[in-house]
């Protein structure tokens, strides 16, 4: 994705999230990398809906970031570090989150939230609806423990699903992140 030359969407900070209005927008804001979900469609096949789009917030600052969508709260215009602080707010790891976020993205991947299969992130090569998810990822910081069973589990789950297993470390002093892939073995 190009980087924007001047913020053409308009979002609304609504309860956590940020919601797309306009449906032009909202199809246009989707088909720039598959950002964020239209209202009431768990799958969209392709930008043929007619609803808005809800932007969580670590997708929203990534396009807020990018000079690509301007964030307003009742009717006032968020600074990035408003955006930053409501982010906080809603996540427990939300600059580790955003800093793996933006890292996948860069690299051209697609990133989608990777609840369904128990981690953060399910990360896509070509965008959900086009092909599957190989890789999950688990977000966790250099201060948090990992115990055997959270591999195991991951493991567990991963291989039941077929896709790889990712421990990504994100160093927020150093702007880098470390990934750890985990691969079973059948013997």
């Amino acid at each position: 994705m190009p980087s924007g030359t001047g913020a053409s969407y308009r979002g609304e900070y609504l309860e956590g999230s940020v919601v797309v209005f306009d449906k032009t927008q909202s199809r246009s804001i989707y088909s720039l990398g598959f950002f964020g979900k239209p209202l009431g469609i768990p799958k969209p096949k392709g930008t043929q809906f007619d609803e808005p789009l809800v932007l969580d917030l670590i997708e929203a600052r990534y396009l807020m970031e990018e000079g690509y969508l301007e964030v307003y709260r009742d009717g006032v215009r968020m600074s990035t570090e408003e955006l930053i602080e409501a982010g906080r707010a809603s996540y427990s790891k939300y600059e580790e989150l955003y800093l793996v976020y933006r890292d996948l993205r860069k690299r051209g991947y697609y990133v989608s939230t990777g609840i369904k299969f128990g981690s953060d992130f399910a990360v896509y090569v070509y965008g959900p609806g086009i092909d599957h998810a190989p890789f999950i990822v688990l977000v966790r910081s250099k201060e948090e423990e990992l115990w055997a069973t959270d591999i195991v589990r991951a493991g567990r789950l991963s291989t039941t699903v077929r896709k790889n297993f990712l421990i990504a470390t994100p160093d927020l002093e150093k702007g880098l992140v470390r990934y750890l892939s985990i691969s079973w073995a059948r013997m």
